[in-house]
């Protein structure tokens, strides 16, 4: 059965059209156009969108749990925190995994390669440690953090069995350059992140094949006149995605807005949500750190440091424009984007022929009014 949604704002691949619809057949865009156009099609089901914002599906490439729920605890943990940023318009995910021993680490990527067989909105894992700098640690345990060597590296690869999608790593370390070589060689998109990279460290990375900079001004060297630092690094480099938390707290919202000035069509917008997305302020755990969650922000219970967020990608949405960012800008930092970052563009982020029928229906405040996951209502 075809379904159509027809008046419609539609915002996607940079581009804002008045009065649109889309079609999907069997959970696959098949057609797009203005007007009544749509008419012609004898579509078994019409949705009239009454003027408002048509997007692609969001999806966050770092994010760590929601609803009270963590990635880190295994397939039903999972399910509990995609269906709340689901709800909010987040259709694929990238799974962030914390710091942990390397037993664990790899059966957690082990349990997330099992579930991308079965749920394709599942798009792999992303390994944030342990091949990070302690002196940038944010909430990863310190005695868990190593540096990288093939073997450790090695071993991840063959737990995720193909569906590790991304790694974030300090170059800085000892044979980190060499790991972000055999990361990229296995097909795995490497972020610079939690680290004390000089700008000339950053470079070395990307030229070895890094091109993202996870939660950019985050657990790094922020921008110094004399010493610019990793930040400066990607805002230079074109081959270079950098990650922003717009959540108010981890980047005040004017340096956001530099960010998509100084590197236009290279911000994804992530969340970085740990499991009091969705949920109450109060008591959590993150990768085994006590974290308590106050007025919507999570701080580590020893030494006060941000532990992730608990932010939706709607709401980053709402942040970005509110501040000046355009709405197609923003749009994009959520879906083409970060789609392209991981390497799944020709597959997701646009609402165009042939792609998945991932698609969010937004007010005319931008709160999520419907969500389709491959052309069903969710």
């Amino acid at each position: 059965m075809t379904t159509v949604i027809h008046s419609a704002q539609l915002v996607t691949a940079g581009t804002l059209t008045p009065d649109a619809w889309i079609a999907f057949t069997d959970g696959v865009i098949d057609g797009r156009g203005t007007g009544t156009t749509w008419r012609t099609l004898g579509a078994g089901q019409v949705i009239d969108a009454a003027g408002g914002v048509l997007a692609p599906g969001f999806i966050d490439i770092h994010g760590h749990g929601g609803g009270g729920a963590s990635f880190d605890d295994g397939a039903e943990a999972i399910a509990t925190a995609r269906a709340v940023h689901r709800a909010h318009g987040t259709t694929r995910a990238v799974l962030s995994l914390v710091t942990a021993s390397l037993d664990d680490l790899a059966a957690r990527a082990a349990v997330i390669a099992d579930l991308v067989e079965r749920d394709a909105t599942i798009l792999g894992s992303h390994l944030e440690g342990p091949f990070l700098d302690p002196g940038h640690k944010g909430a990863h345990t310190l005695s868990l953090l190593r540096p990288p060597d093939a073997a450790a590296v090695g071993r991840l690869l063959d737990a995720g069995r193909g569906t590790v999608r991304q790694v974030t790593l300090a170059p800085e370390l000892p044979g980190a350059l060499a790991a972000v070589s055999q990361f990229v060689a296995a097909g795995v998109a490497v972020a610079v992140g939690h680290t004390n990279a000089t700008a000339d460290d950053a470079f070395a990375a990307f030229d070895a094949g890094a091109t993202i900079l996870t939660h950019a001004f985050n657990a790094m060297p922020g921008i110094h006149h004399r010493e610019p630092g990793p930040v400066v690094a990607a805002l230079r480099d074109e081959r270079v995605t950098l990650e922003i938390i717009a959540d108010g707290v981890h980047v005040h919202p004017d340096v956001v807005a530099l960010a998509f000035t100084q590197a236009p069509g290279r911000v994804a917008l992530i969340t970085d949500a740990m499991a009091a997305a969705g949920a109450a302020d109060g008591h959590y755990e993150l990768g085994g750190l006590a974290v308590t969650v106050t007025a919507g922000t999570a701080r580590l219970d020893d030494g006060g440091a941000i532990a992730g967020s608990t932010l939706t990608q709607d709401a980053a949405l709402r942040l970005a424009v509110g501040h000046g960012i355009a709405l197609t800008s923003a749009v994009d930092a959520l879906t083409r984007i970060p789609a392209r970052a991981v390497g799944l563009e020709d597959r997701y982020g646009a609402l165009e022929s042939g792609r998945a029928a991932d698609v969010v229906l937004l007010d005319e405040h931008l709160r999520v009014r419907t969500v389709w996951v491959d052309g069903i209502r969710v």
